[in-house]
């Protein structure tokens, strides 16, 4: 329904804005964050770049890759081969600490207000930085969990067990925070052991991620017990909200900024807030109720403390 409707930029100075977002923090009853891969890569959680190249030179190197998103589509000669990739797909994007602190000051923006995270972020950011579990719903799944390829199987696992056995297979070692990085020597694997190519718990069969690609994902227990409570949050916050979108494009818009903007149309004491590095708008129509911010994420709240 918003593809005919006219997009516009906001208007207005960038300090003009902080102010206005300041005001509006202050002033609302309640704020629903939408997060995207942009504020992952504010916090410098970056998907290609140095941070690419620095876990995974060698299969840039042999395959050509360029950045992890794609490599995750990138068909792997054999299982041992792709499920070291992930293994240090998984590891380096969930398993350590994010490089700033733009989560925590995002928990500090809204720690004494009554907030709701809807996010498609798989990285698990917010529980690391200390948001409440049960204020969050991660719609897209986990890199924490896998699912079996059965469909019949509606279960998730957790894999951070079978993670750390894959990256140390490879040879990656503890660093001085404890975490695991390339030795000096660049000497590491591009493949595991056979023996250690996951296997799912029920029924012994094969495993895969717990990412929404297609109709198989799987919407466990968990998954709709948030799903449930964000929409019972939603349903019952009908005054002052503040709709905060951070760091989300267009490649799903149905999942967030989509229902931002219509939920923001239908509760006229509603500000929508869009702060995103190079795609910050709103509709021409909301747009004397929407702040949109063309900047980095982690300088904007640093400048709204």
């Amino acid at each position: 329904m918003f593809s005919r409707m006219k997009i516009v930029r906001s208007t207005g100075t960038y300090s003009d804005n902080i102010k206005k977002l300041k005001q509006a923090l202050d002033d609302c009853d309640a704020v629903v964050i939408g997060a995207g891969a942009g504020l992952s890569t504010s916090a410098g959680f970056a998907y290609s770049g140095e941070r690419f190249d620095r876990y995974f030179f060698d299969f840039k190197e042999k395959f050509g890759i360029t950045d992890m998103y794609s490599g995750g589509f990138y068909p792997f000669p054999d299982d041992e081969t792709r499920w070291a990739w992930w293994a240090r797909h998984i590891y380096f994007n969930r398993y350590i600490n994010v490089p700033k602190p733009v989560y925590e000051d995002l928990l500090t923006l809204v720690s004494d207000k009554d907030y709701f995270v809807l996010t498609t972020n798989v990285d698990h950011c917010f529980q690391k930085a200390g948001f409440d579990k049960k204020r969050l719903f991660y719609t897209q799944g986990d890199y924490g969990l896998f699912q079996s390829v059965d469909p019949k199987i509606k279960k998730t696992f957790d894999n951070e067990e079978w993670v750390v056995a894959a990256i140390a297979a490879q040879g990656f070692a503890h660093g001085e925070n404890g975490e695991f990085a390339v030795p000096e020597d660049k000497q590491i694997k591009m493949t595991i052991p056979t023996e250690l190519i996951p296997k799912c718990p029920a029924g012994d069969g094969k495993v895969t991620m717990n990412l929404r690609a297609d109709d198989t994902f799987v919407e466990d227990d968990g998954w709709h017990a948030a799903a449930e409570r964000y929409s019972n949050f939603i349903r019952t916050r009908k005054g002052n909200v503040l709709f905060l979108e951070l760091g989300v494009g267009f490649n799903t818009p149905v999942i967030i900024k989509y229902p931002f903007w219509q939920m923001t149309a239908e509760n006229h004491a509603a500000t929508y807030a869009c702060i995103n590095f190079g795609e910050a708008f709103t509709l021409q129509e909301l747009a004397d109720r929407s702040i949109c911010i063309d900047g980095d994420i982690g300088d904007v709240i640093e400048k709204l403390q």
